[in-house]
């Protein structure tokens, strides 16, 4: 006997992903296109699998492109680190910017000034900031 088939809302239902988003997930390649019994689409199921792998990379932070480049690796049998590496590297990027953002918003919540024009620190930043220079430089404190 065969692996068991989904429908999409099954495959929807076991997964928590919409059905819109399955079919577009489809038609990016993402998931192979189902087989279709009395014109509905049967989904096996592994599917569901590989549709948690896709939610599980986008909740990484992979983009549905990213998502489609590792699994497309995966399937060739192709060495996927360099593009986990460079998600990696996209992350450690994303948080030092995090950082750098929240010292600038505790500060402005520390600052003893009711209006934010009268902060030094502030007009310095602002001074910096429409200077051209990135907010880690413009607000190093």
């Amino acid at each position: 006997m065969g692996e068991r088939h989904l429908t999409i809302g099954e495959l929807a239902r076991s997964t928590g992903v919409a059905t819109s988003a399955l079919r577009y997930y489809e038609e990016l390649g993402l998931i192979p296109a189902p087989e279709r019994i009395s014109g509905r689409r049967r989904y096996p199921e592994s599917a569901t699998a590989l549709v948690g792998t896709i939610l599980l990379l986008r909740d990484c932070g992979f983009s549905l492109h990213e998502c489609t480049e590792f699994l497309a690796a995966q399937t060739r049998g192709d060495d996927w680190r360099e593009l986990v590496r460079r998600k990696l590297a996209e992350l450690d990027e994303q948080i030092a910017r995090a950082q750098i953002a929240r010292k600038a918003v505790a500060h402005a919540l520390g600052c003893p000034h009711d209006e934010l024009p009268a902060c030094h620190n502030f007009t310095a930043a602002l001074d910096a900031r429409l200077a051209g220079l990135p907010l880690e430089e413009a607000h190093p404190h």
